[in-house]
């Protein structure tokens, strides 16, 4: 029998094939999980980026990929190559769709739990008006400050409950006003918001858009579109892109946004060059800025970062600092100069994401594996909202844009919040390379 992988063009609820390529033909294989298994380490040999890295395995001592990539993946490198559940993964990245309510929580520097973000059709957001900032007390009944600072994954687990629909929890929040407020939420069935927010702020140096972008997924590209057609209609002159949780995703959307802020005049100049191994130098290509209906053209652009700004968030950071100044703050980033297509198995049983590709910007800058360092450090801030002025990030921002330099203060300490999400680990540090 041969195996089939289909590198995948993503377009909305619609899997595309685009190219084929065929595999060795699969022998002494019993389940499907051993089939995907030898095909997917024959994908490696092919596509992987550090395919000169893989070491010598046995095949058999590994029951599916899950367990081959672990033993195969370049360690000293890869933090990034997935595989995963075809069907979740449609779900998750292509349809929008989340289980759970819908809330990111961390811990501040009194080591008070608090929520860092929570989506806008979040029982807890839409009906009850939680919002980034508050205190999150008790979760039946337990200090959840308590439970984190004791590493017991087991009971936290365990307090959350199953990601089902339908599973209640009890929350006591501490308001910014410092009342508490007991609140029982149901898990539900969730179509993911990626524009967080999508406002305008009034400064001394004009009227500047605030765009706070959560991930590069395909249920974004209405929002992305109508929040920038908003800041066209109010004639921004600057832009403040918060991507400090944004852990990447469709290079489409990425080469969207980039071409919103670039502008027409830039239209055909390349975003990055995609660069592949030696086995497949003629995939090699540019992605270049597109025309756009909403043109900002702007001529500058402040960026708020931290270490979970991943991937295609980094691409746009760095493709749009070869053409205009980008001012980074916050912290330094991931570090994830490269992306991959998607294959699947013929059955469709597994997504295979194996790094592929490196990429750099037209003046041929990349390779930046220790991250984007920020020009101006400032703490993660989630005693605040994204849109409160007193918010640290937003603050230096604003005063970098209001005078041209950053504020005196240098006192901060660099200590990064620690993020723990209901979203699962391989939908951050995702770039994706399109058709």
């Amino acid at each position: 029998m041969k195996y089939i992988y289909i590198i995948l063009l993503i377009i909305p609820l619609i899997f595309t094939s685009c190219k084929k390529e065929e595999i060795k033909p699969v022998t002494n294989t019993t389940t499907e999980e051993t089939q995907a298994r030898d095909a997917f380490y024959d994908l490696m040999q092919e596509w992987y980026l550090w395919y000169k890295q893989i070491p010598s395995v046995t095949l058999t001592d590994y029951k599916d990929p899950v367990e081959l990539l672990e033993a195969i993946r370049y360690k000293p490198v890869d933090r990034w190559s997935f595989v995963m559940d075809y069907n979740t993964y449609v779900s998750r990245m292509v349809q929008g769709v989340f289980v759970g309510h819908g809330i990111s929580i961390g811990m501040d520097g009194s080591k008070n739990v608090r929520i860092v973000k929570l989506y806008k059709e979040s029982e807890l957001y839409k009906k009850f008006g939680v919002r980034r900032g508050w205190i999150l007390k008790k979760l039946n009944g337990s200090d959840l400050a308590e439970v984190i600072l004791s590493g017991n994954s087991t009971l936290y687990s365990q307090l959350w409950g199953a990601s089902e629909a339908g599973v209640a929890n009890t929350f006591v929040f501490q308001t910014p006003q410092g009342k508490d407020s007991t609140i029982t939420s149901t898990k539900s069935s969730l179509i993911l918001n990626t524009v967080m927010v999508a406002d305008t702020i009034h400064l001394r140096s004009g009227i500047t858009g605030h765009l706070v972008y959560d991930q590069f997924i395909e249920p974004t590209e209405g929002e992305l579109k109508a929040a920038i057609a908003f800041f066209k209609q109010n004639n921004i002159k600057d832009l403040i892109i918060d991507m400090r949780y944004n852990g990447g995703g469709y290079e489409n959307l990425l080469q969207d946004l980039a071409s919103y802020v670039a502008g027409n005049k830039n239209a055909g100049t390349a975003i990055m060059k995609l660069i592949f191994n030696d086995k497949h130098a003629d995939q090699d290509r540019n992605v270049p800025f597109i025309t756009t209906d909403y043109s900002l053209d702007l001529t500058r652009l402040v960026v708020i970062a931290t270490r979970n700004t991943a991937s295609a968030s980094e691409e746009v950071i760095n493709g749009l600092r070869a053409i205009i100044p980008v001012t980074v703050i916050g912290d330094t980033t991931e570090g994830k100069p490269t992306g991959m297509p998607l294959y699947t198995d013929i059955k469709k049983k597994y997504v295979f994401g194996p790094v592929a590709f490196e990429a750099v910007n037209s003046k041929g800058e990349g390779g930046f594996y220790n991250g984007i360092p920020p020009a101006k450090y400032v703490p993660d801030d989630i005693t605040h909202d994204f849109s409160d002025r007193k918010e640290l990030c937003l603050k230096e921002a604003i005063q970098f844009l209001e005078t041209g330099s950053f504020s005196q203060k240098s006192t901060y300490i660099r200590q990064p919040v620690k993020i723990i999400t209901e979203d699962p680990e391989w939908t951050r540090n995702l770039f994706i390379k399109g058709n």
